[in-house]
């Protein structure tokens, strides 16, 4: 039997499974759809290659030395990755989370041993990031801040890694690409790619329908501090998803295929379906961000329509 070592945590991150998704096979069977399964990373979302990425750019640069504390706004995965990279590399960690992100995520950031300073819940992510700034301009020599919503090395992640995994893991079958946005890191990294390597690969980008929703993690960019990384011309197209279609997918696909994903992973579906309904035919890949274990005190998979 074949055993994997590696030198530390963080050198598991990325190389993450591709799952076949057959929710829609028996209504659209000339579409097939794949979904990047992100929980396999050790810190359990797509944010870990993000936060590898950006800490690993400020070590390059000399912008983060063992002086400083790492620090940034987050809604949760991304704040767990943070808080895993720094313990495995022996970095403080301060984030600003909105207080009502789910009681899982909270727990998973404390016990990697990062500091949480709350923001208010009302004021969503803009909030928790206004706050970040505010911090670091107090005292800005203590601190590294990657901010995860401008910095390049955030969509480099994705152009290096999840691009390249999906061209391999589809022996470049891939004709559709479809993921949500949040800092658009995913999104952007990884259409760039993927465009670069074929320019017929389409690409479509999931935001929530409007600014009240409850898709965590995503942000409808129009009522959004739009994040600086984010480049439109890479999408194709921009779709607003409706909250409760897209917990009805996630907990379809929970069901039905034994995938135990998160809100963000049910919009993805909502606008895979959309998609198949207009194509009739294709290799749609998506991105399932993280699981849904991390939601279930927020009664996701309680919770009927």
């Amino acid at each position: 039997m074949r055993t994997t070592r590696a030198a530390g945590i963080t050198r598991l991150i990325g190389n993450t499974p591709l799952l076949r998704v057959r929710m829609f096979e028996s209504e659209f069977p000339r579409v097939e759809v794949y979904a990047k399964a992100e929980w396999f990373n050790p810190g359990g979302s797509v944010k870990d290659r993000a936060a590898l990425s950006m800490i690993e750019d400020g070590e390059r640069t000399g912008a983060l030395t063992p002086d400083r504390t790492i620090i940034d706004s987050t809604s949760g995965n991304t704040g767990i990755a943070y808080a895993l990279v720094g313990a495995a590399k022996g970095y403080h960690v301060k984030l600003v989370m909105p207080a009502n992100v789910s009681a899982e995520r909270k727990a998973l950031v404390t016990a990697y041993g990062a500091e949480i300073v709350y923001s208010d819940a009302g004021e969503g992510s803009d909030g928790a990031i206004r706050m970040v700034r505010d911090i670091v301009a107090i005292d800005p020599d203590s601190y590294f801040y990657p901010d995860q919503y401008s910095n390049p090395a955030n969509p480099r992640a994705h152009y290096e890694g999840t691009a390249a995994e999906i061209l391999e893991q589809t022996a470049g079958r891939i004709s559709h690409f479809v993921a949500g946005l949040g800092t658009t890191g995913t999104f952007v990294g990884t259409s760039r790619r993927l465009k670069e390597h074929d320019a017929s690969i389409k690409t479509i980008a999931v935001q929530p329908e409007d600014a009240f929703h409850g898709l965590e993690g995503l942000k409808h960019l129009p009522t959004a501090i739009v994040p600086r990384i984010w480049d439109d011309t890479l999408a194709d197209e921009v779709v607003g998803c409706p909250t409760e279609p897209a917990y009805d997918l996630a907990r379809a696909v929970a069901r039905t295929e034994g995938l135990l994903v998160g809100h963000s992973s049910g919009a993805v579906l909502w606008a895979v379906r959309r998609l198949a309904e207009t194509i009739h035919e294709g290799v749609v890949v998506t991105v399932f961000p993280d699981s849904g274990d991390r939601y279930l005190s927020t009664g996701l998979y309680g919770r009927q329509r």
